[in-house]
């Protein structure tokens, strides 16, 4: 078995010229897949060689990983995940891969399939496009758990069933035009419009069992009074697909991404009871523009 190619260095230095997203405003990080998706086929390679020798676990119930895996992980991947003290990208790898196949759970403990053994002899671009398609129809939790400020996601007959929500996300990166670096916002407006929809609850009324902090007094079903119904899309449905693309999508490196610490990084929700010290609604917050950087494009 050859060694997995060593992660290659990180690209932080601001780029120049059309490489930088304007519209962003200076100091932005930028994490760029680089040619045939490198950084990420690193991280895929330096992944698996962690689950070979033995060292990854999960929750054998729910099948999140531990927190000492992710900080693992994080020290594995090339240039680190996207923040210091916030998993996302090591969230990601250790689901990915058991929705691929290329891992499965003995217990806690994640172990190297036949599948992953041959992955990891020669990691190559189009592992990661095919561990893209396993996850949007075999990811081993619903995402949408990530955004923990928004509460009532348990209840049953509430939310719409995971694989159609993914499938919808899909199509929405997939407007994206090809190496064009496109604001997070013009996202949402591209995605509202989809047919089928991108809809978190199951039905119109399901919403009103979505809140944050209170269930009565902050409960999703008033914020297309409180902010639009464009603005109440952007806090339930935007932030599931900034969840995707950030946690998902870019780490597969299908998508280049310029952000910020989540801090502050978006006032779209402040119009909602109960959140006036809230510093970010989800994790994903800081995700400022993305550019579909055209890997894996025959299945995108």
């Amino acid at each position: 078995m050859t060694e997995p190619a060593e992660p290659a260095e990180p690209d932080r230095d601001l780029p120049s010229g059309d490489d930088y997203p304007a519209m962003v405003g200076p100091g932005a990080e930028i994490r760029r897949a680089g040619a045939g998706a490198a950084r990420a086929v690193a991280d895929l390679g330096a992944v698996l060689a962690q689950v070979e020798r033995g060292k990854l676990k999960c929750s054998a119930t729910s099948q999140r990983p531990s927190e000492i895996t992710t900080r693992m992980i994080g020290r594995a991947l090339a240039g680190g995940d996207y923040y210091p003290d916030e998993d996302i990208a090591s969230f990601a790898w250790p689901l990915l891969l058991l929705a691929g196949g290329l891992a499965r759970l003995e217990g806690p403990w994640m172990r190297t399939t036949a599948r992953g053994r041959t992955v990891l002899e020669e990691p190559r671009a189009e592992h990661l496009q095919g561990l893209w398609e396993r996850w949007l129809l075999k990811a081993p939790i619903d995402e949408l758990m990530r955004v923990d400020a928004i509460r009532g996601q348990r209840k049953p007959g509430v939310l719409s069933a995971p694989t159609k929500r993914r499938a919808a996300a899909a199509a929405g990166l997939a407007r994206l035009p090809v190496g064009e670096w496109v604001a997070v916002d013009r996202l949402f407006d591209l995605a509202r419009t989809l047919e089928p929809p991108l809809a978190v609850p199951r039905t119109p009324k399901a919403v009103w069992d979505l809140y944050v902090e209170d269930a009565e007094r902050g409960s999703l079903g008033y914020a297309p009074e409180d902010l639009g119904e464009a603005g109440a899309w952007d806090v339930l449905e935007g932030r599931y697909l900034l969840c995707v693309a950030f946690e998902y999508a870019a780490t597969l490196g299908l998508l280049d991404v310029a952000y910020r610490g989540p801090e502050d990084a978006r006032e779209d929700f402040r119009g909602l009871w109960g959140t006036a010290d809230y510093r970010y609604l989800s994790r994903y917050d800081g995700l400022l523009a993305v550019r579909r950087n055209g890997s894996g494009d025959a299945d995108y």
